[in-house]
């Protein structure tokens, strides 16, 4: 089981049939976990300072922002006509997150943190 996260969605049109589709690039998620760290001799206004900016992070990646500079790692494209989307049954959606697993020949989508 691996994270992914919807990066973008796209419209497209297949040029040998003239049907409509999408393009959903899908890219790993990987959530930072907060590191204890222990700092001393440092007046207690800067450890509260610090406290607020580890949950200020936090809160903007649970709302699919990541760290500037975070390198974004593709997983899976998928070409879709509309057809095959409807068949999918899972809407994906811009910076949603699932659970993407591999199992005896099948691909399981599975919205994350449910």
């Amino acid at each position: 089981m691996v994270l992914v996260r919807v990066h973008r969605v796209s419209s497209i049109k297949d040029p040998e049939t003239g049907r409509y589709g999408k393009v959903i690039e899908l890219v790993e998620e990987k959530r930072i976990q907060p590191q204890p760290v222990k700092i001393s001799g440092v007046p207690q206004e800067s450890m509260f300072i610090h406290s607020m900016i580890q949950d200020l992070t936090s809160y903007l990646q649970s709302l699919g922002f990541t760290s500037l500079g975070a390198t974004i790692k593709p997983k899976m494209t998928l070409f879709l006509t509309e057809e095959e989307y409807e068949m999918l049954g899972v809407k994906l959606d811009v910076n949603e997150i699932y659970e993407l697993e591999f199992k005896n020949g099948t691909i399981t989508f599975k919205r994350a943190y449910d």
